[in-house]
């Protein structure tokens, strides 16, 4: 079955039909259009910036011109390795204003990760944030023969300054050789941008492959200007939000935040410190944030937690406020205008409570967008009930992140979906499950790869994207699991474990990873994780204040704490899919130690490997 704009949205269509020729006319648009708008804030210190769109073009002009300036050509590949900060952002305009192509590389990436990226991509420069990713790179130099420069963006950290020579440079050396060809030649810029088409190279993003080394995948300027003027085209976004802008910038999604923001005119704050989120949503007061489910997950236990402890009349106000918030969201879903005596309830829940909920995160967010893994039904329940609805989407390293999205307005949002297809993109189910994609943001290849190439492709050029789903009768896509994680047990039952995963976190609120095994075995079992700052409250809350975290959770009572929420996990399950045996590991799953992606996803092979042994003694009842 093939879905392509499926309901009869109020679309632009000139704005989808007339698009820029590439990241680097829709920039240079912009800056024409609001020169005077703020468009990107950031902190320097403690003290907040504000950029033009003006003062932002002023600035990565200069960059580009000193990529031009190291002698990087047209469709020449650029490497940035580092964190979601301003300079990141700088950089990626003044590689893609050059003419070149941005190589995203994980700060969390070891050398050997690196290096391998850096040589696979051909990358001729690299921007690199600290002293750490030089070392990175200067223990693998004679990997990476085509790289004729390493520019730096902090001279020095915690104290480590680091060594300049003709290969590593300063970043104001490098900008200094900017200005310089800016004063020479006006124009290089310019003509740089006017030369670059649709077809053009814009980024090649490496996949967090689990096994063996990643793919890099190839993604033209049209692919990204296409997912930013479609969502544009929706109407989703204008010039009033504000942007939080926090995720990875070597991910697909966090890159494709920025064009949208561009596309839209809306201002962007931008500080990668995850830590930093909530206190600085307070601060910022965004109008909208992307993220990972993990993160809503995170909000949505402490918010619960200090409700939980309401008693009295306080209680049944959140009880009763909590009901009323949820069918006015109902309504909303349906399309439906909700009654009056509904509104004036909202109205008095939203006074006693809501108002409180959204006020500590900034008080303005119309909406959340979560991407990179599937986020529990009852979250999104949750948070639209209190009036800052996630609208849950979809998307690809290999399909530039935005596939289909749900949008914000009543009858265009099905809770547990991921939405609409993005206008112009087409999605079609085969046979076997699988969601099938083709699209202007659909990947031209693997970097190197024809075969894999090949693979990924149908015969009539539709993305396999590895992942099950159904599409209803109103055009709403579900995504129910990945291909390869489905497992059967020895029974023949088939058994989602991203399903049951989603449910454990949305019910449990010290929750930190529940990682659903059981191929082919007789019966389901999990590896657990708790959340350290919340099961540490739980802790002082219940006498085990004085344990450290490892100590806490080999408790007797932290295991029937978590018992419990496995019950209630099976009670909504088949009986083949229910977890009957779970180990509560002593340490939480995290990116440093290369459980979870940058972008807080799980990487499954990896934990089940890791843990083997562990996994083998949920079974060893078995024989």
């Amino acid at each position: 079955m093939a879905v392509q704009n499926a309901k009869d949205e109020v679309l632009d269509l000139d704005v989808l039909n007339h698009r820029p020729a590439s990241c680097g006319h829709m920039l240079r648009d912009r800056v024409s259009e609001s020169p005077s708008a703020v468009a990107y804030q950031f902190l320097r210190g403690e003290d907040m910036q504000n950029l033009t769109w003006q003062q932002a073009w002023d600035e990565v002009k200069v960059w580009a011109a000193g990529l031009v300036a190291l002698g990087v050509e047209t469709g020449d590949r650029v490497s940035i390795a580092a964190t979601t900060r301003i300079e990141w952002v700088w950089a990626n305009w003044g590689i893609m204003l050059s003419g070149g192509a941005t190589t995203t590389v994980y700060a969390t990436s070891n050398a050997e990760g690196v290096s391998f990226i850096v040589r696979d991509s051909g990358s001729r420069v690299v921007f690199a944030e600290d002293g750490g990713q030089v070392e990175k790179l200067r223990v693998r130099r004679h990997e990476m023969p085509d790289v004729t420069a390493v520019v730096v963006f902090d001279a020095e950290t915690d104290g480590r300054r680091v060594e300049f020579d003709d290969w590593v440079i300063s970043l104001e050396d490098f900008l200094a050789r900017g200005r310089d060809l800016l004063q020479e030649d006006a124009g290089v810029v310019d003509r740089r941008v006017d030369g670059l088409t649709p077809d053009s190279l814009s980024t090649i993003i490496y996949t967090s492959g689990t096994t063996g080394n990643p793919k890099g995948a190839e993604l033209t300027h049209e692919a990204l200007v296409y997912e930013a003027v479609s969502v544009k085209s929706t109407g989703l976004l204008g010039p009033d939000d504000l942007q939080y802008l926090w995720l990875p910038l070597a991910h697909v999604f966090g890159n494709v935040l920025l064009m949208l923001a561009v596309a839209s005119g809306c201002p962007t704050y931008v500080d990668g410190r995850i830590d930093r989120i909530v206190p600085n949503l307070a601060v910022v007061r965004p109008t909208w944030m992307g993220a990972a489910p993990r993160i809503f997950e995170k909000a949505y236990a402490a918010v619960d937690a200090t409700l939980s402890e309401a008693s009295g009349a306080k209680a049944k106000i959140a009880s009763w406020s909590f009901a009323v918030g949820r069918r006015m969201a109902e309504v909303r879903q349906a399309g439906e205008s909700p009654s009056k005596a509904l509104t004036a309830q909202y109205a008095l829940a939203d006074r006693l409570v809501f108002g409180k909920i959204r006020e500590r995160f900034g008080g303005r967010v119309k909406f959340f967008i979560s991407g990179s893994a599937r986020l529990d039904p009852k979250l999104s329940w949750w948070f639209a009930s209190v009036g800052m609805p996630i609208i849950e989407g979809y998307g690809l390293t290999e399909t530039s992140a935005a596939t289909c999205v749900n949008r914000p307005t009543p009858g265009a949002h099905q809770h547990g979906s991921i939405g609409w297809p993005l206008p112009g993109t087409s999605i079609r189910i085969a046979e076997d499950g699988e969601v099938l994609v083709k699209g202007p943001g659909v990947m031209t290849c693997y970097h190197g790869q024809p075969e894999a190439t090949a693979e990924a492709f149908t015969p009539d050029g539709y993305f396999r994207t590895g992942d099950i789903g159904e599409v209803d009768e109103n055009g709403f896509v579900r995504i129910t699991d990945r291909k390869k994680d489905v497992f059967k047990t020895s029974g023949g039952k088939y058994v989602s474990p991203a399903l049951i995963e989603a449910r454990f976190k949305s019910v449990c609120p010290v929750a930190g990873q529940f990682v659903v095994v059981g191929n082919e075995r007789n019966y389901p079992a999990a590896l657990v994780t708790l959340d350290p700052p919340a099961i540490e409250v739980w802790a002082q809350e219940n006498g085990l204040g004085d344990k450290e975290y490892a100590d806490i959770v080999a408790t007797q009572e932290v295991h029937d704490l978590v018992a419990r929420y496995v019950e209630e996990v099976n009670e909504g399950l088949n009986r083949w899919e229910r977890v009957k045996r779970f180990a509560i590991l002593d340490h939480d799953l995290t990116v440093d130690t290369g459980d979870l992606t940058p972008s807080l996803k799980l990487r499954r092979r990896k934990v089940l490997e890791k843990y083997a042994d562990v996994v083998d003694g949920l079974y060893a009842a078995e024989h």
